[in-house]
């Protein structure tokens, strides 16, 4: 199977240059040097920009050589692709701290090792700041028609948008990446750029370039712009964007985040995102299909995913995150994991100062409105329906220490097997 087939086997093509020459190209026998380019708008990367980085590892693998340009040039500009207004512009060292950190991220995944299909991390500032504007004029800006620019895709859906229309800067970034394209062509040999489907204008422009200056063939693949079944951007949830820094995504949250993929989706991220055998994949839908409250498919889909991104360490602390949830054991949780997992259950404020003189249990139950009484914690308490850090409790003459604190921080009150409230000392 070449790779065009893999893309296509598992839902990942959208279009392609010439694909005969195309497949011949990657078939040669010899490594082919390729580039996708990623935008420095935050210090880390998210599950958005994930698909286009396995791309790059897909390829890899079968022994091409990735470029990953990271755009600390062109990110001064802004891309209009798929954009409805003109974006913030960063300054200078906002844009080399993201650079920095994406190249930290891009290194996890791609072997960076040496030898002909190791794989390099590169700014195009380095080149593109370099250039005066006249030169940039001269030599390139001649080469490009604003008629055929005016009828690429991600210039005429903003042209038509009358409220927010097309800045002259954005209007030059089409020019500004297929100069890379140029650059990577004459200086790392680079024959193949791809990218999202919103980017098949841009590169384009960049293989028409090459042909002008260079008398040169170079190619282009585009995948789709992922979306939910219920048509919703993919990697956005109520609280944001999902990182692939766990300072910012907790392991548990990104497991969470896959977890809860909807039944209608599931395959196809399986088969989009893991490398696991279509075959697999085939008998995972077989699986859930036979009993999808399980949520097999989900979970090995989570597991694959934050193994791949935090490693087997974060795969364990998310599973132990998420087992919390059904009465797990808290003792090893910390203080971060304990409040992400019960983040949405009702929380009460607790003056840790008290707790050296010691709470009784039945008092911090009615006081906190965990119950409405303290002869309903009673009759809770001692028909075995009261849970304290996830374990059973039936002292009703219990005094809480600070020895009952989970992370030093933290109780956990529960009531059968889904009322849950939080306690957080202050």
């Amino acid at each position: 199977m070449n790779f065009i087939e893999e893309l296509k086997e598992r839902e990942l093509f959208y279009a392609s240059t010439d694909e005969e020459k195309l497949v011949e190209h990657l078939g040669s026998g010899s490594p082919t040097t390729f580039y996708i380019g990623f935008d420095p708008t935050a210090d880390s990367l998210h599950v958005g920009s994930l698909l286009q980085i396995l791309l790059m590892v897909r390829l890899q693998r079968r022994g091409h050589r990735p470029v990953a340009v990271v755009g600390g040039g062109t990110g001064m500009i802004g891309d209009p692709s798929g954009k409805s207004a003109e974006r913030k512009l960063l300054d200078e060292e906002s844009l080399n701290t993201n650079v920095k950190g994406i190249e930290r991220q891009l290194s996890h995944f791609l072997d960076m090792s040496e030898g002909p299909t190791g794989a390099r991390v590169v700014n195009n500032y380095d080149w593109l700041g370099r250039m005066g504007y006249i030169e940039f004029l001269r030599d390139i800006g001649k080469f490009f028609s604003v008629n055929a620019m005016i009828a690429k895709e991600s210039v005429k859906n903003r042209l038509t948008n009358r409220e927010q229309g097309i800045s002259y800067t954005e209007f030059s970034y089409m020019l500004l990446q297929s100069y890379d394209f140029l650059h990577l062509f004459k200086h790392e040999g680079c024959t193949l750029q791809m990218g999202g489907s919103d980017q098949w204008g841009n590169i384009t422009t960049g293989i028409d370039l090459i042909r002008r200056l260079e008398g040169g063939v170079a190619h282009g693949i585009t995948i789709p712009l992922l979306t939910t079944a219920s048509g919703t951007k993919f990697g956005k949830t109520e609280a944001g964007t999902v990182w692939l820094d766990a300072e910012r995504t907790s392991p548990y949250q990104f497991y969470q985040f896959w977890v809860r993929t909807e039944d209608a989706d599931v395959i196809k991220l399986l088969k989009n995102f893991t490398f696991l055998p279509i075959e697999e994949i085939h008998a995972l839908e077989e699986a859930h299909n036979a009993q999808p409250g399980a949520r097999i498919a989900a979970k090995r889909l989570a597991e694959e995913m934050t193994r791949m991104v935090h490693g087997e360490e974060g795969l364990q602390a998310a599973q132990s995150a998420s087992k919390a949830l059904f009465g797990g054991d808290l003792d090893a949780l910390s203080a971060r994991a304990l409040e992400e997992c019960f983040e949405d259950v009702p929380s009460f404020a607790l003056d840790a100062d008290t707790l050296s003189e010691g709470v009784p249990l039945i008092s911090l139950l009615a006081d906190s409105g965990f119950v409405t009484s303290r002869g309903e914690a009673r009759r809770l308490m001692k028909q075995g329906g009261f849970y304290l850090n996830n374990k059973a409790e039936q002292d009703q003459e219990l005094v809480l220490t600070r020895a009952h604190l989970l992370a030093d921080r933290f109780m956990v009150l529960r009531a059968g097997k889904k009322r849950y409230m939080l306690i957080k000392t202050a």
